[in-house]
């Protein structure tokens, strides 16, 4: 509660900040059940609290003098006219009992009502071709903001709702409404889109209107933009997918490469082995001619012709193992050559499995802005 006697610093702190409060503020002196003293701001003032009026038994000043408590309420529309916010501090004498009451009324603006001003000046220069934002309650115009580049002079604040206001049919509706005027309204051809805005304690109850209205020729060009966004989008999705099928086949010949590569790998390693057998049976061979060569030196005259079989034998064994190591030579060569190609393979592999992955995301990628190039074209249709 608050002491009499520092009432009237109460009072003085009030006429600092009647006029701070954004959307505005009533101040009430309450003595018993008489309003004996009344502040209120540039914007916001209720005719029905006036000096020397009475408050009922129901009121929150009433109440919070009985109950010796600070109360805050929220008034519905019905009872006023709109919706209100009351604070009602009690009064004490000297002996504590509560006398009065000190009372605080402002408006419940809605969230975007609040912020409007912060927001409005901000978002209207974002519109090339201009706009206008306004707020309505259930009856008027209470806020806007015009952009430099558009105006009308039809639409002001304090201005009463139309039949032909959208604003209305969005109260009516509880949805968002679009409508497209032509000169005979506004005085040149606007697209206008309204938003409800409802209680922040009910859902269902709606207090307020968002409008936007845009001069015509701007849905005009967002929808040429749109549509050549489009058409064009298209066409770089049909190469990007050309693009990735192509990395796709890339990728499937570099497996068979690799496949064959590594078959040639193969073959040549079974060469090698066969190149060992023949090293073996060529020393086999020699060591049968050297035999036979010393067998024919005991026979004399008579295994002379033997001895030239042998010989011959013996030089055969020769050239056949003097080959093996050509062959060797051939065969780890052609291993060597084989298994580099195989390493670049093995890379261009990789580096295929990569094209054709980013090759993919980018088509998502294209797939994504193409369908927000249709959203944007079917909400410039709206417009």
């Amino acid at each position: 509660m608050i002491a009499v006697n520092e009432l009237n610093t109460l009072k003085m702190l009030a006429e600092i900040q009647v006029n701070i409060i954004s959307g505005g503020s009533l101040f009430l002196g309450i003595d018993g059940d008489t309003i004996t003293w009344k502040k209120a701001s540039d914007a916001f003032d209720l005719d029905i609290f006036n000096i020397g009026s009475k408050i009922g038994n129901n009121s929150t000043a009433r109440r919070a003098i009985v109950e010796k408590r600070t109360l805050t309420e929220k008034i519905p529309r019905s009872l006023y006219g709109m919706r209100l916010t009351t604070v009602a501090i009690p009064i004490a004498n000297e002996a504590g009992d509560a006398v009065g009451a000190f009372s605080i009324i402002f408006p419940r603006l809605h969230p975007v009502s609040a912020a409007f001003d912060n927001f409005a000046p901000i978002l209207a220069e974002m519109f090339s071709e201009g706009v206008i934002l306004y707020i309505s309650d259930l009856q008027k115009i209470v806020q806007r903001q015009a952009s430099k580049e558009f105006d009308l002079p039809n639409n002001q604040v304090g201005d009463e709702l139309k039949e032909s206001d959208i604003a209305l049919k969005t109260i009516k509706t509880k949805q968002i409404s679009f409508a497209t005027f032509d000169a005979s309204v506004y005085g040149v051809p606007v697209q206008v889109v309204n938003y409800p805005l409802f209680d922040e304690d009910n859902e269902n109850e709606i207090v307020a209107t968002f409008g936007i209205i845009i001069p015509k020729k701007t849905a005009t060009q967002l929808n040429d933009i749109s549509g050549n966004l489009d058409n064009g989008l298209a066409g770089i999705s049909a190469a990007i997918e050309q693009l990735a099928a192509s990395a796709s086949q890339i990728h499937a010949n570099e497996q068979e490469l690799n496949k064959d590569i590594k078959g040639i790998i193969s073959l040549s390693d079974e060469i090698n082995e066969v190149s060992v057998f023949i090293k073996e049976i060529a020393d086999e061979t020699k060591m049968l001619g050297l035999n036979a060569a010393i067998e024919a030196a005991r026979a004399g005259d008579a295994g002379r012709g033997f001895g030239v079989v042998a010989e011959e034998i013996r030089k055969l064994s020769e050239q056949s193992k003097s080959t093996v190591p050509k062959i060797k030579k051939l065969t780890d060569s052609i291993k060597t050559n084989v298994t580099t190609v195989s390493e670049k393979s093995e890379s261009s592999l990789y580096s295929s499995q990569e094209q054709a992955a980013a090759s993919e995301e980018i088509t998502a990628s294209i797939e994504e802005i193409t369908s927000m190039a249709e959203e944007l074209n079917r909400i410039a249709k709206k417009l």
